[in-house]
């Protein structure tokens, strides 16, 4: 079932782009901000890399790293019967590809228009239409979490999403999650040479804003070092047991944002983090 939220669409005259900046954005603005966003842009995301994500893969990010391959949520043939959350679904291809191997997922999203995507491509299994630092789940409802570039990347309080995380996971279950690799943030996001050399301090957290014109946020992307992701998992009552860097495959030939063959093979665009709950 999906259940629409309130819209924020705020008026844009014809031709506007929005204002890129760095400045502090809450919890509130942050989540306001991406579901409009989200909302707005589903449709030229899932035409753009729709085809790479397939209908039914599980892809941890742009390098093409499959969770065939990876195997970060446990053995394949122990997914079957299992209860997995998707958090951060979008069209909900990772969800599919789980339902395929026999577990019973949830595909989560903050954005109703993702959600609508994953309708239109099918799946006996729920899709929930929910903000990640309130889950509308009871407490261990699910033996496994997955998040591949979702959520964590655009809330203002990660700790909130890891905790709700937690609590709707049984003792023993993991949740493995994959953001843009914290080390990106010192680099401009371009795929070409230009995306090589360091324009800012790591250690920046103010987040990328871009704003309209009367100074409201319309899109929001919180930037969390390494240190702070594992500082983030612990606080949160989880157990980090494993940190993926994919490397850049040589078959991967296609760019995607700041994402290319160029700099996939010097520096890393994609961190994994798997944690278990104890």
């Amino acid at each position: 079932m999906i259940q629409e939220p309130e819209a924020y669409d705020p008026e844009r005259p014809e031709g506007f782009e929005p204002e890129a900046t760095r400045r502090d954005a809450d919890v509130t603005e942050s989540t306001r901000a991406n579901r409009y966003w989200w909302d707005r842009n589903a449709d030229e995301y899932q035409t753009e890399h729709g085809t790479f994500l397939g209908d039914d893969r599980f892809v941890w990010g742009p390098e093409g790293l499959d969770e065939v391959e990876a195997g970060l949520l446990g053995p394949l043939e122990e997914l079957k019967g299992k209860d997995v959350l998707e958090i951060g679904a979008g069209a909900a291809q990772c969800a599919r590809w789980l339902a395929a191997q026999g577990a019973r997922p949830v595909a989560l999203d903050l954005s109703h228009r993702q959600l609508q995507h994953a309708l239109r491509i099918g799946g006996a299994f729920p899709l929930v239409c929910a903000d990640a630092g309130a889950l509308p789940f009871a407490d261990g409802s699910f033996d496994l979490a997955c998040s591949a570039y979702g959520a964590l990347p655009f809330v203002a309080d990660p700790r909130l999403v890891l905790r709700e995380v937690r609590r709707v996971l049984r003792p023993g279950g993991r949740f493995a999650f994959s953001v843009t690799h914290p080390i990106r943030w010192a680099f401009p996001d371009e795929p070409g040479p230009e995306g090589l050399s360091v324009s800012a301090s790591y250690f920046d957290r103010t987040p990328y804003v871009e704003q309209d014109e009367q100074g409201r946020a319309v899109y929001v992307e919180h930037h969390r070092t390494l240190g702070d992701r594992v500082r983030d998992i612990v606080a949160s009552g989880f157990r980090l047991v494993d940190l993926v860097e994919p490397e850049w495959p040589v078959w991967n030939t296609s760019e995607w944002g700041g994402w290319s063959p160029l700099r996939g093979h010097l520096i890393p665009g994609t961190a994994i983090f798997v944690c278990e709950r104890d």
